[in-house]
């Protein structure tokens, strides 16, 4: 286990279709200043172009735009679906956020999720994973490298290119490859030895996964050469979080129906088919499918308590799935929670207060009776010298 847990948002993000969506974006906006002013390290923003609810086009742009509204949390793309890019613009702009953010901005990628996105591009989906290998390749060569890339394929033809503009990061700024349930993400992240961003990983199935993405991962590494390094493994979960456990399930009965109704009716993902009728059964699917936390501190410190054994050696970073499940008060409250008594329990904080109560009143009665002695002393002092003045002025008379 690395010796500091981070914690950031995953933020496709999810909104119900048919509202207004300048104001769902603006709601997105506002969320990472909060979580900004909570501490949380970092937040990943997804690219998504239909299906009516992951409503970020370019994860890029909306960074810009959060990085002027932010100080210290660090912004990703949470992923670029690299197949549907020529990757000579994927570095480029990776490279201006970079210089835009002062070193805040982090790269994830992924083959894309959304079927329906690739369907419209003309990109069928057994290509997807190999165009994903190929242009992160090309990607990570143009940033680590001020050779010239030339490469052609159906898609992309790059002759002798160059990026005229080198990273603001020494020497690279984070990068990660998405992963669910193939091994294709680890494939990738061990060959270039980069994080890992383990998508549905807490799921009942997910959680056998969490251990093949690690031996993928470090099979590759040692293969190519490269570190597998757990501190740069991130996983994604559910999270909503209360001062009780029925007001978490109160909480979530506001939105939670419609997120699970998009992915059993609407978005088309195999990994990705949630079970439930009616709120009751969606949010017991989530508890006792191991899908997430709905609950107190204490239930969102053992669910991730369950990840950290089950991945046998710990990651780096807890990312927190954004799913609108309550509305924006309870939400940021769910945040606030996290931040003030879950955070401290993996961040080296919380034991520190605890462990200065406990040698406290270990010591409290001697301390206690020691200090009352130095006070009878110095009152039987005072009254001596007193007594002692009093009679040197009566001597006197």
């Amino acid at each position: 286990m690395t010796s500091r847990l981070g914690f950031g948002i995953f933020l496709a993000p999810f909104h119900r279709a048919g509202e207004n969506p300048t104001l769902a974006l603006q709601r997105d906006l506002a969320l990472i200043q909060h979580l900004d002013m909570l501490g949380y390290d970092e937040a990943w923003i997804g690219e998504h172009h239909s299906a009516g609810s992951e409503i970020i086009a370019s994860p890029e742009i909306f960074i810009a735009a959060a990085a002027e509204r932010t100080r210290n949390i660090k912004l990703g793309t949470g992923v670029i679906s690299v197949g549907y890019h020529n990757p000579f613009w994927i570095a480029e702009r990776l490279v201006l956020l970079d210089h835009l953010t002062h070193g805040r901005f982090m790269f994830g990628a992924g083959p894309g999720s959304l079927p329906t996105d690739a369907a419209m591009i003309g990109i069928d989906q057994k290509d997807t994973r190999d165009l994903l290998e190929q242009g992160f390749d090309i990607v990570m060569q143009l940033l680590t490298s001020e050779e010239p890339v030339t490469f052609k394929n159906d898609r992309w033809d790059l002759r002798e290119a160059k990026l005229h503009l080198r990273p603001y990061s020494n020497p690279l700024f984070d990068c990660a490859v998405a992963a669910v349930a193939s091994p294709s993400g680890p494939r990738l992240a061990g060959k270039h030895g980069v994080g890992l961003l383990s998508l549905g990983a807490t799921q009942a199935a997910g959680f056998d996964a969490l251990a093949m993405h690690w031996d993928v991962m470090e099979q590759r590494a040692a293969q190519f050469g490269t570190v597998a390094d757990r501190a740069k493994w991130r996983l994604v979960g559910m999270v909503h979080c209360a001062e009780t456990r029925d007001q978490a399930r109160q909480d979530v009965a506001y939105g939670i129906e419609s997120w699970f109704k998009y992915f059993q009716s609407v978005a088309g993902l195999p990994h990705m088919d949630p079970q439930g009728n009616v709120v009751s059964e969606m949010i017991d699917y989530v508890i006792e499918g191991g899908l997430g936390a709905i609950g107190t501190p204490d239930d969102v410190i053992e669910q991730i308590n369950r990840l950290i054994d089950q991945s046998n050696g710990g990651f780096g970073t807890y990312l927190m799935l954004a799913h609108e499940w309550a509305n924006t008060e309870a939400t940021k409250r769910s945040y606030e929670l996290i931040a003030k008594y879950v955070m401290p329990e993996f961040q080296g904080q919380a034991h520190a207060t605890r462990d200065a109560v406990a040698r406290a009143k270990k010591l409290r009665n001697q301390l206690r009776a020691e200090q009352q002695a130095a006070l009878d002393a110095m009152t039987e002092k005072h009254a001596a010298e007193v007594a002692a003045l009093d009679a040197k002025d009566s001597s006197a008379g």
